[in-house]
């Protein structure tokens, strides 16, 4: 099996062949300058309070990290200035209509449910399945993109900024034609938290998208409960003006961060979603390797095999610690394998509110239902991937991560 070679279409190497030119003449364009993306915030925003200036550590770490190893082309270089500066503008936006709306900071946020787990073990099914629940209340992709003003009731399926999420997303599905198959984006479909996170330039998902080691071995050694402070923030923001029961969020970012949730969330319920991990390691590297492909011409895919198993593993560990030290709260956890989410995901969905004592009421379970035939299972493309693509070996990963299947008996793949 073999990697699809990068889409490229004419425009996008016209444009990444003219800043190569202009960068060999010693003109960095377009710029990554921590001031001059700060000062492009500012003026896009009209303000320049971006509630602390805890985020430009991290913000400085991972912009020199880009410039020493991430070798971006053009398009790789605005897509990471385009995505930076969004983040800042926001921060800008939240923070002044915070400042204007003092009544926010009161807003209660109640039971959290979490979808945990390693990426490709189920999460997004049950995601977009807790998400037909009408007491449930995910964060969809647009009101992520573009927080401000906080969505209402009366424009929530009509806001502008929809256009606007549908035209960004689109976007990426160009450049990256695979994407669909591994993961699908929509402006009104559910949006996980990873965006949220980056905020506060504490986030894997600049190592998914770049080769940054520099910022991701930073990032490992942080504590990610200012992050998670900002995230509390940000879903207070948004259900200021429209929210139902409870909120339903999901990233397998929130992995090394359960300590960080049930500081911020005491009483959030997790559900934590399993799967072999061999089945794992190569789907992720796809991930990462459409990703990287898109921004640099310099994807080594035996590297990329690595960070995976490096990343994750640690990641991974550091959940079965967690798990270990919550025993005495089983109430707040719900195990749930891939295995059961494929062959039931609605038992799945009930036996997980039954042990949360939440109800799941028939109208819930007729759109879930609904939900399914509509999107059957491979409908969007078939996901192509294996090992040795990724200089992956069975018997590594299996090693690496022997201790987490064998704390949640997790079935090994034949």
């Amino acid at each position: 099996m073999s990697l699809p070679p990068p889409h490229r279409p004419f425009g996008i190497k016209a444009l990444n062949r003219f800043g190569g030119r202009l960068r060999r003449l010693g003109w960095t364009w377009p710029s990554l300058r921590e001031e001059d993306l700060i000062e492009a915030a500012v003026r896009r925003a009209g303000s320049s309070d971006f509630g602390g200036d805890g985020f430009r550590q991290g913000l400085g770490v991972l912009l020199d990290s880009v410039e020493r190893e991430a070798d971006l082309t053009t398009l790789g270089r605005l897509s990471c200035r385009e995505t930076l500066l969004r983040y800042l503008e926001n921060r800008l936006r939240l923070t002044e209509y915070r400042s204007g709306h003092p009544e926010i900071s009161q807003q209660v946020i109640r039971r959290p449910i979490f979808i945990i787990g390693l990426p490709r073990t189920g999460t997004t099914i049950l995601f977009n399945l807790l998400s037909q629940d009408p007491a449930n209340r995910p964060p969809l992709s647009w009101e992520v993109e573009w927080p401000v003003p906080p969505p209402e009731p009366a424009t929530y399926e009509t806001d502008a900024r929809i256009k606007d999420a549908e035209k960004l997303l689109g976007n990426l599905d160009r450049l990256i034609p695979t994407l669909p198959a591994i993961h699908e984006f929509g402006a009104r479909l559910p949006q996980e938290c990873v965006p949220i996170n980056a905020h506060e330039l504490l986030s894997i998902q600049f190592h998914t998208t770049f080769h940054v080691p520099g910022y991701q071995s930073w990032l490992d050694q942080q504590s990610l409960l200012p992050s998670y402070g900002f995230h509390k923030q940000f879903l207070q923001h948004l259900q200021s003006k429209y929210m139902k029961e409870r909120w339903v969020l999901k990233s397998p970012a929130h992995l090394p961060a359960i300590e960080e949730i049930l500081q911020t969330y005491p009483d959030a319920l997790i559900i934590h979603t399993h799967r072999d991990p061999a089945r794992v390691m190569p789907s992720l590297a796809s991930l990462c390797h459409a990703f990287r492909s898109m921004s640099s011409d310099s994807v080594d895919p035996a590297r990329i095999g690595q960070n995976v198993m490096d990343v994750w593993s640690c990641y991974l560990q550091r959940a079965v610690e967690a798990r270990r030290r919550h025993r005495d709260a089983p109430g707040q956890f719900f195990d749930a394998h891939f295995e059961d989410t494929l062959a039931d995901p609605i038992d799945l969905v009930r036996r997980a509110y039954a042990h949360f004592g939440l109800e799941l009421t028939d109208v819930a379970r007729r759109r879930m239902e609904a939900f399914l035939a509509a999107n059957p299972r491979g409908s969007r493309g078939v996901h192509r991937y294996g090992h040795e693509d990724f200089d992956l070996e069975l018997d590594e990963i299996r090693e690496r991560f022997s201790d987490y299947c064998l704390e949640f008996d997790v079935p090994l793949a034949a």
